[in-house]
């Protein structure tokens, strides 16, 4: 299992005496095994503050105390306890004066599997584990709610901007709306577009246990293959949240087999 952003270097100092510095991509996977690291993650304001920092990016802990309904004591301590265990790290803000600015570190952090976890480790994961798919349901149904609100707007396809000739132009499609040429002048995709990007997939294959962490292991590859700092990204990208989940199907015990096997036979 892994998960982002994050590495598993607990405890290291989250500024240098220099002040706010931004750590580099983690070299590779790290294991989160300590408990004292996991029961600090699965604490769910925590959980909802490394949250925003990913969808929403930097953030000061007066902003996430009002994002999230909380008082600026209690996001303080939360990103004070986050960053001792090298979850969040001070950045540099846009902000004035004294603000201090957060945000969630980078990288692959991964958990032990069941078998070498002990039972208040059990305990602890599934925890994590209810709190990170109900955000993640929750993002998708406010993904949902957003995309009928484009919907419904009679112009969510056609964003219509004048330049300085007086000319109207589809910002979508950078085409002169009077005219229906193309005039070489495209802004950012506009809301309905993005309503539109939503790939998705559902199958099943047949794998070994070497196959399938070694599909894993490409899937990693494929995400990190795609990353890169916010001064090497484009004009018109957004944050895309991705997710994979992959486990085997149950197995039918021989009862219900049998069972099964009684129904389909003629009477």
């Amino acid at each position: 299992m892994a998960e982002e952003p994050g590495r598993s270097r607990a405890e290291r100092p989250a500024t240098r005496a220099d002040g706010p510095h931004e750590s580099s991509e983690a070299e590779g996977p790290r294991e989160l095994s300590d408990l004292r690291v996991l029961k600090a993650l699965a604490q769910p304001r925590r959980q909802q503050m490394l949250q925003h920092l990913t969808v929403h990016g930097p953030a000061t802990s007066a902003t996430l105390a009002r994002a999230l309904g909380l008082n600026t004591g209690a996001t303080s301590y939360h990103l004070r306890e986050l960053a001792r265990y090298g979850f969040v790290e001070e950045t540099r803000g846009s902000g004035h004066g004294r603000e201090r600015w957060w945000r969630a570190v980078p990288g692959d952090r991964r958990f032990p599997p069941r078998s070498r976890q002990s039972p208040e480790m059990r305990l602890v994961m599934d925890e994590l584990n209810r709190l990170s798919y109900a955000a993640d349901l929750e993002l998708f149904a406010q993904l949902q709610r957003e995309r009928s609100r484009v919907q419904e707007r009679p112009d969510a396809s056609s964003t219509r901007i004048t330049t300085g000739t007086g000319t109207d132009i589809d910002a979508s499609t950078g085409t002169d709306v009077s005219t229906g040429t193309a005039t070489g002048t495209r802004t950012d995709p506009s809301p309905a577009e993005w309503a539109d990007a939503l790939p998705y997939s559902r199958g099943t294959i047949r794998l070994t246990l070497p196959e399938l962490r070694e599909f894993f292991e490409e899937y990693i590859a494929l995400l990190n293959r795609y990353k890169r700092a916010d001064a090497d990204t484009p004009d018109g990208a957004r944050t895309v949240l991705t997710r994979f989940l992959a486990f085997p199907a149950p197995a039918a015990s021989s009862a219900a087999s049998s069972d099964n096997r009684k129904e389909s036979e003629p009477s």
